[in-house]
C-alpha cells in the first residue's frame, strides 16, 4: 500500500485538478476548520497514520469530507493523507464496497507501515441512516440539497469522530 498512497495526489493537488463542482470544493475548503472536538480526539491519536481516500470530484460527500481531513492533516503532522480516483483503482475500490456499491468516498486508515488497520465510508451513519430513511426515496435533484444541508450542519465534527475512532489505540 506504500506505493499506491505514495502514487496519490495530495489535497492540494487534487483541489487544483478538479473539474465538477470546483467552486464548491474551494468554498467548503476555504470555511472548513476543526471543532475542538475533533482537535481533542485528534490530539489523543498516538502514532503517524496516512488516510489513502477513493474518490472522484463529482461526488456531493467527498466534497463535504476532504476538506476536513485535509485540516485535520494540516494542523496534526502524525496525519498524512492522499487521495486517488475511485474509477483508476478498481480492485481498492471493489475491496472496500457499501452494500455491494462503488460508494465513495472511502478513508482507508494506513498504519506507520502502510498497512491498513480500518476503513470509513462513504457517509457519516447518522446521515447515512437518514439519507435510507428520508432521502433517498426523494426526487433526484432534491437529494443533494437535504444531504448538503446536514454536511453544513455538521461541519465535518461527525466524520472525523467516526475515522479517527476506527484508529486503535495504542497499548
Amino acid at each position: 500500500m506504500r506505493e499506491r498512497y505514495l502514487e496519490g495526489d495530495t489535497f492540494p493537488d487534487f483541489l487544483a485538478e478538479v473539474t465538477a463542482h470546483q467552486e464548491l470544493w474551494h468554498s467548503i475548503y476555504q470555511r472548513a476548520t476543526l471543532a475542538p472536538e475533533s482537535k481533542d480526539l485528534a490530539a489523543a491519536v498516538a502514532g503517524n497514520w496516512h488516510l489513502l481516500v477513493l474518490v472522484e470530484d463529482w461526488c456531493g460527500d467527498a466534497v463535504h469530507v476532504l476538506p476536513f481531513l485535509a485540516r485535520l492533516t494540516e494542523e496534526f503532522p502524525n496525519f498524512g493523507l492522499r487521495i486517488l480516483s475511485r474509477d483508476e483503482n478498481p480492485d481498492l475500490m471493489d475491496s472496500h464496497l457499501t452494500n455491494g456499491t462503488r460508494s465513495i468516498p472511502v478513508v482507508m486508515i494506513l498504519d506507520d507501515d502502510f498497512r491498513e488497520v480500518a476503513w470509513w465510508g462513504p457517509r457519516p451513519e447518522p446521515l447515512q441512516k437518514l439519507f435510507l430513511r428520508e432521502i433517498k426515496p426523494l426526487p433526484p435533484e432534491e437529494r443533494f440539497p437535504k444531504v448538503r444541508a446536514w454536511f453544513a450542519r455538521d461541519r465535518g465534527k461527525t466524520t472525523l469522530k467516526e475515522i479517527l475512532a476506527r484508529i486503535p489505540v495504542a497499548e
